[in-house]
């Protein structure tokens, strides 16, 4: 069993250390900024493809890669695992901070696949020094570059404490696969300084993607083995629509493993949600639940909002947790962890639409990209649930942390703030800025793109009001992506026959971020959306240009075939 020192997570280290051990040799990529492997790096070459980050265009495979820590995505240990399986990751991952995500793909391709990529995690001093190095190797005693030879700790041993039930599970007394599960849950709770384990009421399973071919050989390895989850465990949205896909014209290549994908989850006792926002469930947890969530969305909702407590569990881990009912006790499920360590003060405009939410939840990830930081100074502009939805989804997108604070808003906010925790200012200037990169495409749009993540019945309702009953431009396609439950509300209250009355398609169980060709319209040139999230992450997953607006826009450019220019009013 792997395990490491234990140590507060994102304190600084006195020394460096190895997290997975292994050899490795090649030129030093760095970053000073995070990134997320899903939708930021291409799983067929290995190379970015976030438009919006420092290395777009750098193919990664074969080098030793510094960053401070990942952020995004939980579904990058599954583009990572699918980088090893094909021989295209990095050589070797260099993190300054703790780090999750990645290094639980590492685990997984070394526990189940034999394929060993070291991770190390380097103090400051030394992680200023080797990044600027040319060439690095690493063994699993030292890292070297020229003169320097840096010693590094071994994953050292954890004193994990564990239930008379945890060892049964660990020694294989019910079944091959939950034992792998506990393997690599132990080994994540050591990497993550945890000293036992916590029980947790319910499950939110990312992995049923296709991010990867990786995806779909990991969850029928585990279905094989006879896994089978033990507490309520909802499923992602998937890749594809699962009933109609073949109708939709879907290449088999891409459609059959997506939907196996889905099927091997559904086997092993997942409900079928197929769902982005399952905050939006019957199901969703309360207040001080201790659940185990993966997708980076909900689970900065389910933290920031309901109140909650889930780590932003990576795929892969997700169905561990699920088949066993134990996740490591550690970051924000304790007291202490879940403060808020910076002060985000907002120059709040006037008049603000509902572009506004998502746009200062991306900026206030880009604040506080790897603390959780709370927001203050919203002057008596309180946000609805949607406007929550929107804001988390962008935080996610542009942050490491799990969740956020937001001042007379979050159930958290009023006890959150840390002693220590310093300021900064959102500025109307940054806003501006930021819109603008967000809108860098042209004034002609193909597409508009609602959904990211699933669209609320509030969302619903809010476009067909804008619509009107009007038809959309005979060359705009607009497409909702929902869950199937919000789809049966809009049907049972009238606003999906309004939205089909205009000419509008309401896809259930995929999203935008998992949607593909021909579902995504292929003669598509410019896309409009409402989500923050999908308009960073939209031109390199689709290809396309995205423009960002808020629902009458969107509304009015897939009426006119054209997208509002300049700053909205509340920020002109």
């Amino acid at each position: 069993m792997l395990a490491c020192p234990i140590e507060p997570k994102g304190s600084p280290l006195t020394a460096s250390q190895t997290v997975l051990p292994g050899s490795a040799t090649g030129p030093v990529i760095n970053s000073a900024e995070g990134l997320s492997f899903w939708g930021g790096v291409d799983p067929e070459t290995g190379g970015v493809i976030d438009v919006h980050h420092p290395l777009h265009g750098v193919c990664l495979s074969g080098s030793i890669l510094f960053m401070p820590t990942s952020r995004g995505s939980c579904s990058g240990s599954g583009v990572l695992l699918d980088l090893i399986l094909t021989g295209r990751a990095p050589a070797a991952l260099v993190f300054r901070e703790a780090e999750d995500v990645l290094t639980l793909g590492a685990l997984v391709a070394m526990e189940m696949f034999g394929k060993n990529l070291p991770v190390i995690r380097l103090a400051q001093r030394d992680f200023e020094m080797l990044s600027a190095a040319g060439t690095i190797t690493i063994t699993t005693k030292a890292i070297t570059s020229g003169t320097i030879n840096l010693p590094l700790l071994p994953p050292g041993v954890n004193s994990l404490s564990l239930t008379d039930q945890d060892r049964a599970m660990l020694a294989g007394q019910e079944g091959k696969a939950v034992a792998q599960a506990m393997r690599i849950i132990c080994a994540m709770a050591a990497q993550q300084g945890a000293t036992s384990l916590i029980d947790v009421t319910q499950g939110h399973i990312d992995g049923c993607i296709y991010a990867s071919p990786a995806n779909l050989t990991f969850a029928e390895a585990m279905a094989a083995n006879g896994a089978r989850v033990r507490i309520p465990t909802t499923m992602n949205a998937i890749s594809v629509d699962y009933g109609n896909w073949q109708q939709q014209g879907v290449a088999p290549s891409f459609g059959a493993p997506a939907a196996r994908l889905a099927d091997a989850y559904v086997r092993m006792g997942c409900r079928p949600t197929f769902t982005c926002s399952p905050y939006l469930l019957d199901s969703a947890p309360h207040q001080g639940d201790a659940i185990a969530w993966a997708e980076s969305n909900a689970v900065v909702f389910a933290n920031s909002v309901l109140g909650a407590r889930t780590a932003k569990h990576p795929d892969f881990l997700d169905l561990c947790i699920a088949l066993t009912g134990r996740a490591p006790r550690t970051g924000v499920y304790l007291d202490e962890n879940r403060v808020a360590t910076r002060i985000i003060k907002i120059e709040m405009p006037d008049a603000i639409d509902d572009a506004f939410w998502p746009l200062l939840g991306y900026l206030a990830g880009k604040a506080a990209p790897d603390r959780i930081g709370i927001i203050v100074g919203l002057c008596g502009n309180p946000p609805s649930r949607t406007d929550l939805k929107a804001l988390c989804a962008a935080f996610g997108t542009t942050s490491a942390a799990p969740m956020l604070h937001i001042e007379g808003v979050t159930p958290e906010a009023a006890t959150a703030i840390a002693p220590d925790a310093d300021t900064v200012t959102i500025s109307r200037d940054d806003m501006i800025s930021a819109w603008n990169i967000l809108n860098d495409g042209p004034e002609d749009i193909q597409l508009v793109a609602i959904g990211s993540p699933h669209a609320s019945l509030e969302e619903c309702c809010l476009l067909a009001n804008a619509l009107d009953g009007r038809q959309l431009h005979p060359d705009v396609g607009l497409i909702v992506t929902a869950g199937q439950h919000i789809i049966d509300e809009a049907r049972k209250d009238g606003t999906l026959a309004r939205l089909h009355t205009s000419g509008v398609q309401v896809l259930p169980d995929l999203c935008w971020c998992s949607i593909s060709e021909p579902v995504f319209p292929t003669r598509t040139r410019s896309v409009m959306t409402n989500s923050a999230k999908y308009a960073h992450y939209g031109p390199g997953l689709s290809g396309r240009t995205v423009r960002f607006g808020n629902i009458a826009a969107c509304a009015e450019a897939a009426l006119t075939g054209r997208a509002e220019t300049g700053l909205p009013l509340w920020l002109s």
